[in-house]
């Protein structure tokens, strides 16, 4: 038996739930005929007629009213792209933010645009990032909010003055200062004019003459002015401390500079450090005739020489083992005794164990200067994970070494110059050889000379490259700029808990990195940048920086840019009462210090010269993920810093671009998408045709962003064919609305056709989901919304139903204005729902609107406006168990045309009974409402079975819960469907099978013709 129940609840869930039940999707093989059930005479909406195959219907072929626009069906080959160039010109896109900011509005919504680095082409990335960020501008500002969103570039740093000099060979060698600079503004100027211009042609909204980049004078000067609010603070401050070197660059870089490389490969060892002082304990358990070491094992070799301590854990065991293979007693963590045997190719026998705080005050000595001190310290950093659980400590190559010294007073000698080269001080044996490479070999050398190596092995691990020249980095003791996070850190994650983010796990993900960072090094070894304004003494360690020689810089900053420092003589760039107290001009004791800010600094200042208001807080930051590392968390520190408040309410973090199989693009295995490409097409246009900048949109709009986003040709293939599918329900909507005045021709909401109602009902419901999935950021439950609409609500479902009444009826008939009144409701609704992700489609309609005579942009007209006389739940009911039964119906004649029978419903008198006859008040009727939803012939409403069995009829049964007033009136009803083949004939007007024979009109079209 089939069935039609209700769903108890009356929430969006079970409404869901119902419509499921009454209109389950169709299988494919009925969806043709569904389509083709109506055997109308179709013309291409254009309004070029096709001839009917009949000659007898061929003369009612001008009184049928086929659907009538210019709006085209497709857009094939370069029309797309073309005609998306000639609506942005006449749709005004380039005027139309400065038009939303000087309107009217209560609200303001701020979208801080992250920088992009000014060193390259527009790829796939920037489009998914600024895209995703018109969206939401285009749906506040359409929501009624005056939005203010400035785009901007990040323009100073070492990879743009890497790829000049490399650019120039030779030739770098001699350039000085200010030339590098010269020649790096003028390569960033040409990548952000490269860049600028794809934004704009992907239809992101801004003012492209107003943009803010990190090198324009203003911004450098504000950039000072934070950075002195942090010194005089004590947030900044010089020390020698180790940081990440990279050789290839020779300069400091920051965190979010490096990238990992899995496959690296280092010469890992196992050295013996011998036991000089035993503490107590120790003395103890071993028989002071027989020497000890204890072992250490390490992954930089080329450290070694810089040793000052070995590291061990209070709280963990340790043992005294013997190797069975050469007698000698070591000392290390008793749980890796095992794990260490084997590696060694050798077993141990356990001696005895003891605690890690018994080593306190034991020594041990270097394994390569026999009469050096290494003393055995307690540290938190040392885990049992892998080695030895002892660890070799060289202060001035490891952050946590570092720590370690600062707490015991060790000293932190650097043994590497800038290139990565041991220096004198390693001795003559090292000097000047690199220690990524011949330096390693060497002291893996000296380590086999002085008999305290066990043994080296290659290992294969994760290990942290130059994010630009892709060559590993070093650590280095030396003199830099840091900001003291650790006092900042506590109030930052505090404001991070008023931040929503999007998504919740992102948060977790920036405090976790935080935690990670010691401290943030600041300063760069190189001259594209801006200067860190101090002066260094010539002769004693001592630099000058106060608040008038701050403010004297500037001053010159804001007038004539950064570059003064490098063009102006030192004393110039020192105000005179400060001069005159330095040496005067003559025999000036300080010098302008060479180094310039990190551009992370650059960047994460920001918030201060861009965000509006003396909050200067933005409503959303909206970046990839990297910049939980880096952007995010620069603009969190120095905003928090300079003034304890996070920049942004909202931060929103996507993932990255990966080719459709979920791999890394790269030009080697030819899945790069060139944005370009996707829009005019690319060589071979047969393999990558040109699409336009809606069908990028939407496949930012549909992808799941909060994780990686993958692109290929398949999926830009399915985009095109989405909107494609979009087209030709616009393209129906528009071409049925010709000949109608919503001013004159509307008919009120209670007077229009219950289905037609039913579907401004169903539209209020979209409308609301959609706008509240924008609210949310949710632009792929935008675009899924979208698609479930327009497929199965209008094309396969009410289009289908109606067809007959807009085509057939008299044009002024008020059943087919009710039907015109609710397509055109319909049309506005749905072209504003898609018109942040598609504003090229959307204006291209709002162009071919044809009761507008001065067609508006539709950014100028508002959001989705919709009635609350729309929500009616109980016209569910109605159509719902209207659904259920024409369900019953077609399902009993798959693959036939459902106008060659006549249906006869039974439902026992009840309150089912009653709905349908809102439907259809007469008995049986080609006409009624409630046979226009069945598409049949005619049906039949009848109280009781009919008295004789009805031949050749297919009988099907059901039941339907009828639930009303949050299930106040609830009623369960049987229906019955009987299922007649017609005996009418097919009219040749309408093609209904309503006719007395083939030769005559039915009395309907009979109608519509004699009123002609």
């Amino acid at each position: 038996m089939l069935r039609g129940l209700r769903p108890r609840g009356r929430g969006a869930a079970a409404v869901a739930a119902a419509r499921s039940l009454w209109r389950p999707p169709r299988p494919a093989d009925r969806l043709g005929w569904l389509w083709t059930a109506r055997r109308l005479p179709v013309r291409p909406v254009s309004g070029a007629s096709e001839q009917q195959s009949s000659p007898k219907s061929s003369k009612y072929r001008d009184s049928v009213l086929l659907p009538q626009t210019s709006f085209p069906m497709k857009l094939l080959g370069r029309q797309q792209p073309d005609t998306e160039l000639e609506i942005q010109q006449k749709c005004g896109f380039s005027e139309l933010y400065s038009w939303q900011r000087e309107r009217k509005a209560k609200t303001e919504f701020c979208l801080h645009d992250g920088p992009p680095y000014a060193n390259g082409d527009p790829h796939i990335g920037h489009a998914l990032n600024k895209i995703l960020k018109d969206i939401a501008n285009r749906f506040h500002m359409m929501r009624g909010s005056k939005v203010h969103f400035v785009p901007g570039w990040d323009c100073h740093g070492l990879p743009i003055e890497t790829k000049v000099l490399s650019e120039l060979g030779g030739k770098a060698q001699t350039l000085s200062a200010m030339e590098i600079r010269k020649k790096a503004r003028a390569f960033a100027e040409a990548a952000i004019e490269r860049q600028k211009s794809a934004f704009a042609r992907w239809g992101v909204m801004a003012d492209w003459n107003k943009c803010y980049h990190t090198f324009d004078a203003e911004y450098e000067a504000k950039q000072l002015r934070i950075f002195y609010q942090m010194y005089d603070k004590g947030l900044v401050y010089r020390s020698y401390k180790p940081v990440y070197w990279s050789p290839s660059s020779r300069t400091a870089l920051a965190e979010a500079e490096l990238e990992y490389n899995p496959e690296h490969v280092s010469r890992s060892v196992y050295v013996k450090f011998p036991l000089m002082e035993p503490p107590p304990k120790l003395a103890s358990l071993i028989d002071g005739s027989s020497p000890v070491s204890f072992l250490v094992w390490t992954t930089q070799p080329w450290t070694i020489p810089a040793n000052q301590a070995v590291c061990y854990m209070p709280e963990s065991k340790y043992a005294v083992v013997k190797c069975s293979t050469s007698g000698a007693l070591y000392v290390l963590g008793a749980d890796k005794a095992a794990a260490v045997a084997s590696a060694l190719d050798t077993t141990f026998e356990t001696l005895s164990t003891f605690s890690g705080v018994d080593l306190e005050n034991g020594t041990c000595s270097h394994p390569l200067i026999p009469s050096k001190v290494s003393p055995l310290l307690p540290a938190t950093h040392v885990t049992m994970a892998k080695g030895t659980g002892l660890v070799h400590t060289a202060p001035a190559h490891g952050m946590e070494d570092y720590s370690v010294a600062s707490q015991h007073g060790l000293p932190v000698d650097c043994l590497v110059d800038e290139g990565g080269m041991f220096t004198s001080a390693a001795g003559p044996e090292l000097q000047n050889k690199s220690v990524l490479e011949e330096g390693t070999d060497v002291v893996i050398k000296m380590l086999q000379t002085a008999n305290s190596l066990l043994k080296e092995e290659q290992l294969v691990h994760s290990y942290p490259y130059d994010w630009r020249t892709k060559k590993p980095v070093v650590i280095r003791a030396s003199k830099q700029w840091f900001i003291n996070i650790a006092s900042i850190k506590a109030t930052a994650k505090e404001l991070l808990k008023a931040v929503k983010f999007i998504p919740g796990a992102a948060l977790n993900g920036m405090v976790d990195m935080m935690d990670r960072r010691p401290y943030w090094c600041i300063s760069r070894q190189r001259v594209w940048g801006v200067p860190i304004p101090v002066f260094h003494h010539k002769t004693k360690d001592e630099y000058l920086i106060n608040s008038q020689t701050i403010e004297h810089i500037v001053s010159l900053v804001e007038q004539h840019g950064s570059d003064v420092w490098w063009t102006l003589p030192p004393e110039q760039l020192l105000p005179q009462e400060v001069l005159s107290q330095v040496g005067g001009p003559d025999a000036l004791e300080y010098v302008p210090g060479q180094d310039i800010l990190d551009i992370w600094f650059d960047s994460g200042t920001s918030w201060s010269c861009v965000l509006p208001g003396t909050e200067q807080r933005a409503d959303v930051y909206l970046e990839g993920k990297d910049q939980l590392g880096g952007w995010f968390q620069s603009s969190l520190l120095t905003s928090v810093a300079a003034r304890k408040k996070a920049p942004f309410k909202t931060v929103i973090v996507h993932g990255f671009t990966l080719g459709e199989k979920g791999e890394k693009m790269s030009k080697s295995l030819g899945n790069v998408i060139n944005p370009d490409a996707v829009i005019n097409g690319g060589q071979d246009q047969s393999k990558e045709p040109p699409y336009g900048a809606d069908v990028l949109r939407w496949w930012v709009a549909e992808s799941n962003v909060f994780t990686e986003v993958t692109i290929g040709p398949s999926a830009l293939a399915a985009a095109k064919d989405d909107i494609s599918k979009l087209r030709n329900t616009l393209r129906f909507l528009l071409g049925n609305v010709t000949g109608f005045n919503p001013e004159t021709d509307s008919v009120p909401v209670k007077n229009m056709y219950v289905i037609d109602q039913y579907m401004l009902h169903l539209l209020q419901d979209f409308a609301t989901k959609v706008t509240d999935s924008y609210k949310q950021y949710d632009f792929g439950k935008v675009v899924r919304l979208l698609k479930a609409f327009y497929t199965r609500e209008l094309s396969n479902f009410y289009f289908s139903i109606i067809k007959d009444r807009l085509y057939c009826e008299n044009e002024k008939d008020p059943r087919r204005r009710s039907c015109q009144t609710a397509l055109v409701e319909i049309l506005d609704v749905l072209v504003r729902s898609f018109a942040p992700i598609l504003p090229h489609l959307a204006e291209e309609v709002f162009q071919h609107i044809p009761y507008v005579k001065e067609p508006q942009s539709v950014f100028r007209t508002g959001w989705i406006k919709t009635s609350s006389i729309w929500k009616k739940p109980g016209l569910e009911e109605a159509v719902e168990s209207a659904c259920a039964m024409r369900d019953s119906f077609l399902g009993s004649i798959p693959g036939k045309n459902a106008a060659e029978y006549e249906v006869i419903i039974v439902i026992e008198p009840g309150l089912l009974f009653e709905i349908m006859e809102m439907l259809q008040a007469e008995e049986t009727s080609s006409t009624s409402q409630l046979n226009e939803l069945m598409m049949a012939s005619q049906s039949t409403l009848l109280a009781q079975e009919p008295r004789e069995r009805i031949a050749d009829g297919i009988e099907l049964t059901g039941t339907f819960l009828i639930n009303l007033e949050g299930g106040d009136i609830r009623e369960e009803s049987s229906y019955k469907v009987i299922v007649v083949p017609t005996t009418k004939a097919k009219c040749p007007r309408c093609w209904k099978h309503t006719a007395e024979s083939s030769e005559t009109l039915c009395p309907r079209c009979a109608e519509v013709i004699g009123g002609k």
